[in-house]
């Protein structure tokens, strides 16, 4: 029987959640929704979720995962010509993500589409969220972010 370099359908048991994904989860969690379109643009969509609030998407359809390269080195012989050549093959993913706004407030963060990596899940959203999360730590940091937000309640 041949091993396989596929991954499982499920990896929630082997493989773990991008550690900037992770953080998105918890730290974009009470942005306003004017701070949100500071890091993260205009949604790609909107939708209203009736009392669950609003339900913000933005799509990334073609990010590269990696890429595996083989070549061939060209040989040849006497007067027969030299065969050789190479290949690259790049797998493509996609992400969405989903942010809950309730109250003017991002209440939740959630992702989807084939964003996992070989390593992690949902890894191919870190870079849609990254910039939000250190958006959201500089907030905090000067005094502007959730727990004044809270506060001011």
């Amino acid at each position: 029987m041949m091993s396989s370099c596929a991954i499982p359908s499920d990896t929630s048991t082997t493989v773990k959640e991008d550690p900037t994904v992770a953080a998105a989860r918890k730290e974009l969690v009470g942005l306003t929704e004017a701070q949100m379109r500071m890091c993260a643009g205009f949604p790609t969509a909107i939708a209203d979720a009736g009392d669950a609030g609003k339900i913000w998407t933005y799509r990334d359809m073609n990010i590269s995962r990696d890429s595996l390269n083989i070549s061939v080195p060209t040989i040849g012989f006497g007067s027969v010509p030299g065969i050789g050549g190479g290949v690259n093959v790049a797998t493509r993913g996609s992400c969405s993500t989903q942010v809950r706004i309730v109250g003017g407030r991002v209440a939740e963060i959630a992702f989807s589409g084939d964003n996992n990596t070989p390593t992690s899940l949902d890894a191919l959203c870190s870079s849609m969220v990254d910039g939000c999360v250190v958006y959201a730590r500089k907030l905090r940091r000067n005094g502007r972010g959730k727990s004044r937000i809270a506060q001011s309640r």
